[in-house]
């Protein structure tokens, strides 16, 4: 009994979220900052991810923040400013010495080098090409001659390239030597003498195969790639397809200059929705992130379009106008505008927000144009019907009865449901064509969201309102 006493009873460990472990791990290097243990925070900084570490330094102020990055050892300095925004970057740059530099140059892979240099003030650049490389400033002049967002531009050039009658232990010998500065080994990528892309072959076809097994007989010569000019989202639709960690990027000659990344692409999936979502909420699209941007900027993203849409509202109110007389003969009729055009405002954005999301995956095409209409229009048919069918009921079980407004009559009730069935089917047929029509002229079709369908179905709305107000009530 004793025995059982004294026997520990093993108690399940807490699970911890992984938010809530680097959180205290951010916490520990911070107190270890405060209390000046710089020998134990080297050690904190060496056992901890870069991405942590970027997170750490962005809550220092300026001058603890270039203090602790000058005690990274140079490979991690490098992955860590990688990870900083441009202002840090900027920062970091003019408190370091151009040696201090040249190091981190030499350790940056060479997209996120591209990437910096479109992000810093030219001051800044300037300096950071007089001491870069000669190689390097060559590459860096290459890439930025591309078009903005397009493959060329986020691709890098330190990929495994094997040729296709080397055998497997020579294959993983040269891994083996050029792969510790390389971006992936993971999937390594066949060229002729004069670069032409031949095939690809995975790590793991060479781990299975027989050592002495040559590549141009394991390779896989039906690769996915894609050009240099190719949009940055068509790329990222090719991951998405075909599940691939690298995407090779070829010129006008089929030469391989570049490989397009899983982590640079999900970049530009993150890039891509945040302007996706601010265009549909009728916001111009911004490059800082939102706590990083200022008041004023913030003022001329939204401003021009508040502006076009109350301008747009207009029609709106000259159409209530028009309708003066008719809406003091029925004054009943005044009191559902509200509610038709809230309906097919909703409408409309249910319909374009799913085409948008739908044209962004590639799910459809601009050539599908009527098969979506149709479908839209049964869509919006059972919805009109389900719907005017509840509000004749709500019309005179609440509005009539309970709020007793005798206004509501048979006809006036036949007027408004009659009105939401067409107020349905046109949002949808509006709010599923215009994105696709706007993506077959070369328009964002997140420009056609919300906002915009929302002011056009208003207007509309109350033209079929009064229209059939007049049909029915003779007004």
């Amino acid at each position: 009994m004793d025995d059982m006493k004294n026997r520990i009873i093993p108690v399940a460990e807490e699970t911890v979220d992984f938010e809530v472990q680097r959180d205290r791990r951010i916490d520990e290097m911070t107190v270890l900052l405060e209390e000046k243990k710089m020998k134990q925070l080297r050690l904190v900084l060496d056992e901890n991810d870069e991405f942590e570490v970027a997170e750490f330094l962005t809550e220092l102020p300026d001058n603890q923040m270039a203090m602790v990055f000058r005690m990274l050892s140079k490979e991690q300095a490098a992955a860590v400013f990688a990870e900083l925004d441009p202002e840090e970057q900027e920062y970091i740059i003019n408190s370091i010495t151009d040696k201090e530099l040249g190091g981190i140059l030499d350790e940056l892979y060479l997209d996120d080098t591209v990437d910096m240099m479109e992000e810093l003030p030219a001051n800044v650049v300037k300096r950071v090409m007089r001491i870069a490389t000669p190689e390097t400033r060559k590459l860096v002049n290459q890439y930025l001659r591309y078009p903005e967002n397009s493959a060329g531009s986020i691709m890098t050039a330190e990929f495994v390239d094997l040729k296709k009658y080397m055998n497997v232990k020579e294959s993983f010998a040269r891994i083996r030597r050029i792969g510790a500065d390389k971006e992936t080994i993971y999937t390594c990528f066949v060229t002729s003498a004069d670069r032409k892309l031949e095939g690809i072959v995975s790590v793991k076809d060479l781990l299975l195969a027989n050592e002495d097994a040559v590549i141009g007989d394991i390779m896989d010569e039906n690769v996915v790639f894609c050009t240099t000019t190719d949009d940055q989202e068509d790329v990222s639709g090719l991951f998405t397809d075909y599940n691939l960690l690298a995407v090779p990027v070829v010129d006008k000659e089929n030469r391989l200059v570049g490989i397009v990344t899983v982590d640079d692409v999900m970049d530009v999936m993150e890039q891509e929705a945040t302007e996706d979502i601010e265009i549909m909420a009728a916001i111009t699209p911004s490059d800082k992130p939102y706590s990083r941007t200022g008041v004023f900027d913030i003022w001329k993203n939204r401003f021009p379009w508040l502006l076009l849409l109350m301008l747009s509202a207009t029609f709106t109110s000259m159409i209530l106008t028009s309708f003066e007389d008719a809406l003091a003969v029925q004054a009943a009729l005044i009191a559902f505008i509200p509610m038709l055009m809230g309906t097919g405002g909703n409408s409309g954005s249910q319909a374009s927000t799913a085409v948008i999301r739908s044209l962004s995956l590639g799910d459809i095409e601009p050539g599908d144009v009527f098969l979506v209409i149709w479908k839209e229009i049964r869509v919006a048919a059972l919805c009109g019907f389900t719907l005017a069918v509840i509000n004749f009921g709500k019309l005179f079980l609440v509005d009539r009865l309970l709020l007793g407004n005798d206004g509501v009559t048979i006809t006036i009730a036949l007027t408004v449901c009659v009105t939401i069935f067409f107020v349905i089917v046109f949002a949808k047929a509006v709010g599923c064509t215009l994105p696709i029509v706007a993506e077959k002229v070369g328009i964002d079709p997140a420009v056609m969201a919300a906002p915009l369908i929302s002011t056009l179905t208003d207007a509309i709305s109350l033209l079929i309102y009064f229209a059939i107000a007049k049909l029915l009530l003779h007004i």
